[in-house]
């Protein structure tokens, strides 16, 4: 079985690159790193690669970058996914920083990416806007969410960390309660992607941020029950969801199988589960309709 450590970057289509670049260098605050015509990398303050743009007639976020441990041999990840009925291929010299990757689709036909090599990669100018931390999370429809987890855990080694009902899923890579998230839909679009702050002051400068530029928040500042994270969530120019957090649950021993105990945990010691009924939050005011419908742009987006 394939160990994927951590989420590491999205790459997104755009039929406005220039709309969407102003709103990731100014509100979100990646920096560039390297830009060609159709194409735009974006790295975090620390010199992560985090997001790639690619200029296309439709929007949609078209696939997920995960690094593995720096021991892997791609070509023999490549054997280990073949051997589980999977076709990839080794590509160079395509993104900044990362020499090889490994490329195949999952179940549900996004493109996956896994790399094991890589080099910080610094932006160009200095960083404005919220200067992220990372990229934290991606949560993404699925028509079948729980075939969709099995998958990753078997072919990725992820783990369930919470399940909601029948119609959510929660999975982690690492010690942080979860890096993917599958929700119950009718095809492979995104849920939302979710960016991490370092505390509560940079929570309120987000948010700060946000209002002076009259981008309204849907849903937040609030603190779930799933992941306990604290979150605000507002869209893009392109429509979509996109999730500001901080103070996420973690699990820094697997054998011992909970997470590290918080006064605010309904359950002691809190494992995973499968979360009932309402209310899921701990505090904070549930989400508006905007956050639960698409956006005008976002119909037939993936």
């Amino acid at each position: 079985m394939i160990a994927v450590k951590r989420l590491r970057h999205a790459t997104f289509v755009t039929d406005n690159i220039e709309q969407q670049v102003e709103y990731y260098q100014g509100i979100i605050g990646l920096g560039i790193v390297e830009r060609q015509a159709d194409r735009v990398w974006f790295a975090s303050e620390a010199g992560e690669l985090t997001l790639v743009l690619q200029k296309g007639s439709a929007s949609g976020c078209t696939g997920m970058a995960f690094e593995i441990g720096p021991g892997a041999e791609l070509g023999e990840v490549g054997r280990q996914l073949q051997a589980a009925g999977i076709n990839s291929e080794i590509r160079s010299d395509h993104l900044p920083g990362i020499a090889r990757t490994l490329v195949f689709t999952d179940i549900d036909g996004r493109r996956i990416e896994l790399f094991s090599q890589w080099q910080f990669t610094v932006p160009d100018e200095q960083v404005r806007g919220i200067a992220v931390s990372k990229l934290g999370h991606m949560a993404l429809y699925a028509p079948d969410p729980h075939q969709t987890a099995n998958f990753y855990q078997d072919v990725l080694g992820f783990r369930d960390s919470d399940r909601i009902e029948e119609n959510f899923v929660f999975m982690r890579c690492g010690f942080e309660h979860h890096a993917l998230n599958f929700a119950r839909g009718s095809d492979a679009r995104l849920h939302h992607m979710a960016f991490e702050l370092r505390d509560a002051s940079h929570m309120q400068q987000a948010c700060d941020l946000l209002g002076r530029r009259k981008i309204n928040l849907l849903w937040g500042p609030v603190r779930h029950g799933p992941g306990h994270n604290i979150a605000a969530y507002h869209r893009n120019p392109d429509g979509y969801l996109i999730e500001l957090f901080y103070d996420m649950d973690r699990m820094v021993d697997e054998e011992l199988g909970y997470y590290e105990p918080r006064p605010w945990h309904r359950d002691r010691p809190q494992r995973p589960k499968t979360w009932i009924g309402l209310p899921r939050d701990v505090w904070g005011v549930g989400p508006s309709p905007e956050a639960t419908e698409f956006s005008p742009r976002m119909r037939g987006a993936k």
